[in-house]
């Protein structure tokens, strides 16, 4: 038996973004482990599958959601929103799965991050994923300066998260805490009509900052090499 680990659309329909032979593998499974019910069934929905006869666990309920497995059916992860376990829940049942002997299969699908790094023009050989950045104000300047230097040493691009109402302080904390020369990526709206994705080095930021608004973007720096 095996954990499929399903991509979902950032936006738009499931057709949009995942190649035929993973929607038609899809429609094969009955048993989903999801991030987000609501969110989850529309997918399925959307895929063809009978929503009312499929079983839908959410990924944080306290049971064993392995289950499937064990009795002999294969099982999809699915996110709300990507992929799984990057940057969203599902490791820690992709990891169960291989304890356990299963074999996990990982579909075809969006990526935020990837997608962004293949549209900001910065170094594509090395770069690290760095999720989201402190809260508090301090910690995240700190971090800001930690993940410049690490940039400018290792030519590596830093990349990062926020939640969409707190994309204006990041932002914000970037412009007034890099060098002018390091760049900067903004990706936002990936995948969707609205989609938005700029690089400029800070210094050209400072002298226009727009409005990124309250939607999922994806952050990316490259400090200038001395």
């Amino acid at each position: 038996m095996i954990l499929y680990a399903i991509p979902a659309p950032l936006g738009g329909t499931p057709q949009d973004a995942l190649p035929a032979s993973a929607l038609a593998l899809i429609g094969t499974l009955r048993d989903f482990v999801v991030e987000n019910a609501k969110s989850a069934r529309a997918f399925l929905g959307a895929v063809g599958l009978p929503v009312r006869e499929l079983n839908i666990a959410v990924i944080d309920e306290q049971r064993d959601l392995l289950s499937p497995l064990h009795e002999g059916r294969s099982l999809g992860l699915l996110s709300e929103a990507g992929c799984p376990a990057i940057a969203d829940p599902g490791a820690a049942l992709v990891e169960a799965a291989h304890a356990a002997g299963f074999r996990v299969v990982p579909l075809i699908g969006p990526s935020s991050i990837t997608l962004a790094l293949m549209a900001s023009g910065l170094e594509g050989q090395r770069f690290a994923f760095c999720g989201y950045l402190p809260r508090e104000a301090g910690e995240r300047v700190r971090r800001i300066r930690e993940l410049e230097r690490r940039s400018r040493g290792e030519r590596e691009t830093e990349i990062f998260i926020e939640t969409p109402y707190r994309n204006e302080a990041l932002f914000g904390a970037l412009c007034e805490n890099c060098a002018p020369s390091t760049r900067l990526c903004i990706a936002a709206d990936l995948t969707l009509g609205s989609e938005w994705i700029r690089t400029q080095a800070i210094a050209d930021w400072r002298r226009e900052r727009p409005a990124i608004g309250k939607r999922p973007a994806v952050f990316l720096l490259l400090a200038h090499h001395r």
